[in-house]
């Protein structure tokens, strides 16, 4: 008797059933946390608050799309809050200076694409660990914000660009609608797409990876790119909430978007993560964050909150990576 057709628990069809295991658990989790602050805070579930926490979660719900596709390729990127920083008041500065709008929304999009090249060129062709690479990068690209702006907060955001990603769509804010976009093309990308395959095969093992053809290098500096990119659309969405841009901006969003993706199902040690998942995420903490803030708790403890998450997040990976 043969065992060549017989399906492992590795394959894909398992993976797939664990994932949607994982993200139905994530969302258990939400519910779970959406009843237990619906009990102790009085309007919790108000449509006002439930659309309150859906755009103050955008923001790290884009970053946190980004940073799964470089967990998934077996990286990490901690220098998502300082390329956000460069790109708003890169992007501001242009602004006030009398670029038009589309053209300085391109210029931020580009520093960040430029920024998470440099990234992933570091770590493709240099050879350098991401943590490292992107560590270093955490400190020269806060740095050159710092410079570039003289520590100074540049203000007066223009009306025509903060009506962009401060206002509306039948309902719906601007942020929610941006993020769900770009959530339905991350989704594709890594599911439809051969760039999600290789993400997924660099990740889950890069020398099986290398003999199947798949294009190492190019495939790392992609997923780096797309989340300098992702990260300057936050900081674009922030700065047209607040009419300003500071050169400290997105301090510890790098935190934020690895708990989001964490909790979603994405592990550090690469080849597995959720689009899902992170969304779900994202809004976990958004919703812990609104609830623990109407509860008058004061900041740190929520700090502490999102490290605790992100160390079971990971326990819960090392089981599950266990059994299988």
């Amino acid at each position: 008797m043969t065992t060549s057709n017989v399906p492992t628990e590795t394959g894909p069809a398992f993976r797939r059933f664990s994932f949607a295991l994982r993200d139905a658990g994530t969302l258990i989790g939400l519910v779970v946390i959406m009843a237990v602050f619906a009990t102790l805070v009085p309007g919790f579930l108000s449509e006002r608050n439930l659309a309150n926490i859906l755009q103050q979660s955008s923001i790290n719900a884009c970053l946190a799309l980004g940073m799964t596709l470089v967990i998934i390729s077996g990286g990490i990127d901690l220098s998502v809050g300082p390329t956000a920083a460069i790109s708003a008041v890169i992007t501001a500065t242009l602004l006030l200076g009398g670029t038009p709008v589309p053209l300085a929304i391109l210029a931020g999009l580009g520093v960040g694409v430029i920024c998470g090249f440099i990234n992933g060129a570091l770590v493709a062709y240099v050879g350098l660990q991401p943590f490292i690479v992107t560590l270093g990068t955490l400190s020269t690209y806060r740095a050159i914000a710092l410079i570039y702006t003289g520590g100074n907060p540049v203000l007066g955001i223009p009306p025509g660009f903060r009506s962009l990603f401060n206002g509306n769509l039948f309902g719906i804010p601007t942020p929610v609608l941006i993020v769900a976009v770009v959530a339905v093309a991350a989704w594709i990308l890594l599911k439809k797409t051969p760039i999600g395959e290789y993400l997924m095969a660099v990740g889950g093992n890069e020398e099986a990876a290398y003999v199947a053809g798949v294009p190492i290098a190019r495939t790392k500096i992609t997923a780096y790119v797309i989340s300098g990119g992702l990260a300057a659309l936050a900081s674009l969405i922030l700065i047209g909430r607040l009419g300003a841009a500071e050169p400290i901006l997105g301090n510890l969003w790098e935190l934020d978007a690895i708990a989001a993706a964490a909790i979603g199902g994405a592990s550090l040690m690469g080849g597995k993560g959720s689009i899902l998942g992170t969304i779900l995420g994202a809004i976990i903490l958004g919703a812990m964050r609104n609830g623990l803030t109407l509860m008058n708790v004061q900041a740190f403890y929520q700090l502490l909150a999102t490290g605790l998450i992100i160390l079971v997040a990971m326990m819960i990976d090392r089981a599950t990576r266990g059994r299988g």
